[in-house]
């Protein structure tokens, strides 16, 4: 079994980690980290648990470690649900002492030595943590991308036969993605909030990035743009993308890329069985219906029309955040990187 823990256990994504970590087949949840009030004291008793999914009992009796480098250092790997600010300095030094880091903060994204990765859409991006190595860092930074930026660039992948250069996208994007405590309920009831900060400037840098060819130990971005609004909406799970896409495809041909396009490996354990799935329905893909489709790691897809326009929309703080990240794990994995 792999030891691995997770940073920021009791926030919003952190208690996504754990939901997905506590059975995990591959690897054993043996750390939690959170802020110095609860370190020290049993997980069970400091986390006010929010999910829609069942405590974890086997978590319960983990006794919570401060955030720092030596409380993962039995660690093999940890997932990091911190703050940027924080994130920042912490990720590169628990790096630096060995242990592999897999990352839901912004801070390393763009950073040219780590991959920014959404497993099945560009799993040899990995290759770049042999050129961290080759610098000298014990360990490794990988990276997933904003929840916003892995609902758009999933659903472009089956896309990237076409050529194209120009992507418009208006987001309706769920409370949970700012937080337990990120909107307070008078803001956002009987309400859109058009404006989330930072979220357009990562969605655009970010899909180049992730769509970009890797080649002589460098990513070069992809040759499209990407034009972001972005939107608070009153749904509590399930980014929704109204995107806009200039192709060179007609609407069949794009219908059928969605439907049989498929990930480039099988079997990992967080894997859904369709990564990207077109449904045919004329009102959907829907936050409420759709969200939980393949444990909540598909990317549903449809009213694809004249333009060439079409909907996408995922779960944000699993497909999005935390099962994003563990299943990047479980691809490096499988690449023998840990």
């Amino acid at each position: 079994m792999i030891n691995v823990g997770v940073l920021g256990a009791t926030g919003a994504v952190g208690q996504r980690f754990v939901q997905l970590l506590a059975d995990h087949p591959w690897f054993n949840l043996k750390t939690l980290t959170a802020s110095e009030r609860s370190a020290g004291k049993e997980y069970g008793s400091v986390v006010n648990w929010r999910l829609d999914s069942p405590f974890p009992e086997s978590a319960s009796h983990l006794i919570v470690s401060p955030t720092t480098v030596d409380a993962v250092k039995d660690c093999d790997i940890v997932f990091s649900a911190m703050p940027a600010d924080i994130a920042t300095q912490l990720e590169t030094d628990i790096a630096n002492a060995g242990v592999g880091v897999f990352s839901n903060a912004s801070s390393h994204r763009m950073d040219e030595d780590v991959p920014l990765m959404i497993a099945e859409v560009n799993p040899e991006h990995a290759a770049l943590i042999d050129v961290q190595r080759k610098k000298g860092r014990n360990g490794f930074i990988v990276t997933n991308p904003n929840c916003s930026t892995i609902m758009l660039a999933t659903a472009l992948a089956p896309l990237r036969k076409f050529e194209f250069k120009d992507i418009k996208v208006a987001t309706l994007q769920a409370i949970s993605g700012a937080g337990f405590e990120g909107v307070p309920a008078f803001g956002i009831y009987d309400n859109v909030i058009p404006f989330i900060g930072g979220e357009e400037e990562k969605m655009a840098r970010e899909a180049n990035k992730i769509l970009g060819t890797f080649s002589n130990g460098k990513i070069t971005g992809a040759p499209f743009s990407v034009s972001a609004s972005c939107n608070r909406v009153p749904v509590i799970d399930g980014h929704t993308l109204n995107i806009w896409i200039d192709i060179n495809a007609s609407v069949p041909e794009v219908i059928d890329a969605f439907k049989t396009w498929e990930a480039p490996f099988k079997g990992l354990p967080t894997q859904p069985d369709k990564s990207v799935l077109y449904l045919e329905q004329e009102n959907r893909p829907q936050p409420r219906l759709d969200r939980n489709r393949g444990g909540a790691m598909t990317v549903s897809v449809g009213r694809v029309r004249e333009g060439i326009r079409f909907v996408a929309m995922g779960h944000n703080t699993i497909r999005g955040a935390a099962g994003a990240s563990v299943l990047n794990a479980e691809l490096i994995h499988t690449m023998k990187y840990i």
